[in-house]
C-alpha cells in the first residue's frame, strides 16, 4: 500500500518544521524591509524559533521510534539528543550574533540569520535521516549555508580566501562521499540504509567483500572532511581564522556534531553486518582509531607553533574531534553502552569551545588585534574576562572539577575498556602536550604586562550571556557529571539502529 506524506504524524517533525517555517517568514519580511531598518529583530525572531524547536524535541522524549517514508526520515532518541545539541550551539551562534554592532562584523543582515536557519535545518536532517539521498540533502543543505557564511563579509581579504578553500575542498570531499554511496547502491540496489543493511548481510557470508571496503574508504574521506580529523584537517585553520567568529562557532559546534551524527548512522546501521565476520573489529575500527589517534598528534602538536589565536583554537579542535573519535572506534569491541560518554563530551565540548571563541572574538575586537599577545595583562585589565577564559581552558585541557576533565576520563575508559592500550596512551601524551598551548594564554593573561596603549576591553550583553552559559555549563558538567550521565543512560540508542514498527497514524 502506498502512503503520501499526509498519512504520517507530522507532529514528530515539528522542530524541522518551525525552522523552516520561520526561515521562510524571514525571507519574506527581509524584502519588504526598507534598506536602512536595523534587522537585529531578525536574529530575535530566529532566536525565537530555535528555542520553540528546541522545546517540541524535548516534548518528544520518552516516545517510541517513528519512522516516515519507508524509514527514511526517523525521530528516535538518537536524533533527538543531537537535535537538542545542535539546536543549543544554534542558539549560542545566534545569540552571540547579536552582539555585533553597527562597525563590527558580520554586519546585522537578515541573510546572516536566514542561513543560519538553513544550515541548522540542514544539521537537523542529517542526524533524523536513514536514506542516502536524504543523508545527502541535509548535508549539502547544511554544506551550501556554511559556505556562504563563511564568506558573508565579502570586503574581508581573510574571509573570501576561507571561503574559496571551503567550497574547493569541501566539494571535492562531497564527490568522494557521492562516489562511495554511489558504490553502496551499485553493490546493494538500495538507498535505505536498513534496506543497505539486509543487502550487506547476504554479501558478506557468499561474495568478494573488496568492494564493500572500497566504498567504506571512499565515504571515509568525506566523513573526515565533514569532522574535521587529521589528514584531511588542512581547510580547518583557514576557515575557522577568516570566518566571523559566530561562524566558526557554528563550524566548530554545529556542523561537526551533525556529522558526527552522520557518520554513525552510515556505518552502524549500513556497515553493521561487518561484525559478524569480524572486518569491523579488524579494519573499520582499525581505520577509525586511526584517523583519531592521527587528529590528537597533529592538531596538538600543530597547536604549540601558531600565534594567532582563533588559529590555535581551530588545531584544538582537530585534537578534540580526534578524542570524540575514540568511543565510536571501540564500539565494535564494547557496544553502544560508550554513547553516553559521547554525547556527554560533546555537551562538554559545546559549553567549553564556543566560549573560548567568544573570549577570543571580545579580546580581538576591542584591542584590534587577534594574536594570543593581545591577551597580555588581562587579569588587571579585565579579570572577570581573564577568569572565565581560564575556565573554558583548563576544561579545554581537561583538568579536574571541570566538564572537560570528566569528558576525557570517559572517553579514555572507553579506550581502556577495548583493550587498546596505545590509543590510551595517545589521548594521554596528547592531553599532556595540550597543555603548553593551553597555558600559553594563561600566561599572557596573568604573567606578562598589560600594553599601555591597549584599551579597555568591551564586552557587550549578548557576549556575556553566551560567555555565563559556557561557564554554567563547564562547571555544571564538571560539578555534577553522573546528573546529564543518568538522564543519557535512559536513551535507548539501539533503537536508532533498528526498523521501527508503528509509522502510519491511524
Amino acid at each position: 500500500m502506498e502512503h503520501t506524506l499526509l498519512d504520517f504524524n507530522l507532529r514528530v517533525m515539528a522542530p524541522e518544521l518551525i525552522i523552516v517555517s520561520a526561515a521562510a517568514l524571514l525571507v519574506i519580511l527581509e524584502l519588504l524591509l526598507k534598506e536602512s531598518t536595523s534587522r537585529n529583530w531578525i536574529g530575535w525572531l530566529g532566536l525565537l524559533a530555535v528555542i520553540a524547536a528546541g522545546v517540541s524535541v524535548g516534548m518528544e522524549f520518552g516516545h517510541p521510534p517513528y519512522q516516515i517514508l519507508n524509514d527514511s526520515y526517523r525521530v528516535d532518541s538518537f536524533s533527538l539528543a543531537f537535535k537538542a545539541l545542535l539546536l543549543g550551539g544554534g542558539g549560542l551562534t545566534i545569540l552571540f550574533s547579536l552582539a555585533g554592532g553597527k562597525n563590527e562584523q558580520p554586519k546585522p543582515k537578515g541573510e546572516y540569520y536566514i542561513l543560519l536557519l538553513a544550515a541548522l535545518l540542514g544539521g537537523m536532517m542529517m542526524v533524523s535521516s536513514a536514506d542516502l539521498l536524504a543523508l545527502y540533502v541535509g548535508l549539502e543543505l547544511l554544506s551550501l549555508s556554511s559556505y556562504i557564511l563563511v564568506g558573508i563579509n565579502k570586503r574581508d581579504r581573510h574571509s573570501n580566501e576561507a571561503a574559496w578553500k571551503y567550497v574547493v575542498l569541501g566539494g571535492v570531499s562531497s564527490a568522494f562521499l557521492l562516489y562511495g554511496m554511489s558504490f553502496l547502491y551499485g553493490l546493494t540496489g538500495a538507498t535505505n540504509l536498513f534496506a543497505i543493511q539486509g543487502k550487506m548481510v547476504e554479501m558478506v557470508a557468499t561474495q568478494d567483500q573488496a568492494y564493500i571496503y572500497v566504498s567504506l574508504f571512499l565515504m571515509m574521506v568525506g566523513f573526515g572532511f565533514k569532522i574535521a580529523t587529521a589528514p584531511f584537517h588542512t581547510w580547518t585553520p583557514d576557515v575557522y581564522q577568516g570566518s566571523p567568529t559566530p561562524v566558526t562557532i557554528f563550524l566548530a559546534v554545529v556542523s561537526k556534531a551533525a556529522a558526527f551524527a552522520l557518520v554513525a548512522r552510515v556505518l552502524l546501521i549500513a556497515y553493521l553486518p561487518l561484525v559478524s565476520t569480524g572486518a569491523w573489529n579488524e579494519i573499520v575500527s582499525w581505520l577509525l582509531m586511526i584517523l583519531a589517534a592521527c587528529s590528537m598528534i597533529i592538531g596538538n602538536t600543530a597547536a604549540l607553533r601558531q600565534t594567532n589565536a582563533k588559529r590555535l583554537l581551530a588545531y584544538s579542535s582537530i585534537a578534540q574531534a580526534g578524542y570524540v573519535l575514540v568511543p565510536l572506534s571501540t564500539l565494535g569491541f564494547v557496544g553502544f553502552d560508550l554513547f553516553p560518554s559521547l554525547f556527554y563530551y560533546l555537551c562538554a565540548y559545546l559549553f567549553m569551545t564556543a566560549g573560548a571563541f567568544a573570549v577570543a572574538d571580545c579580546i580581538a575586537k576591542s584591542c584590534k588585534n587577534d594574536q594570543i599577545s593581545a591577551f597580555a595583562g588581562l587579569s588587571r585589565r579585565s579579570p572577570w574576562l581573564a577568569g572565565v577564559m581560564t575556565i573554558f581552558l583548563i576544561s579545554l585541557a581537561g583538568f579536574p572539577v571541570t566538564a572537560g576533565f570528566f569528558g576525557k576520563f570517559y572517553l579514555l575508559t572507553s579506550a581502556v575498556g577495548s583493550n587498546q592500550a596505545w590509543l590510551a596512551a595517545a589521548m594521554i601524551l596528547t592531553t599532556i602536550v595540550s597543555y603548553y598551548y593551553y597555558f600559553e594564554f594563561i600566561r599572557q593573561m596573568y604573567f606578562r604586562a598589560p600594553d599601555l596603549a591597549a584599551p579597555r576591553v568591551s564586552v557587550s550583553w549578548a557576549a556575556w550571556a553566551v560567555l555565563a552559559i559556557g561557564v554554567t555549563g563547564t562547571l555544571a558538567l564538571g560539578l555534577f557529571p553522573d546528573l546529564l550521565l543518568h538522564e543519557l543512560g535512559k536513551i535507548d540508542w539501539h533503537s536508532a539502529f533498528a526498523q521501527a514498527q508503528n509509522a502510519i497514524r491511524q
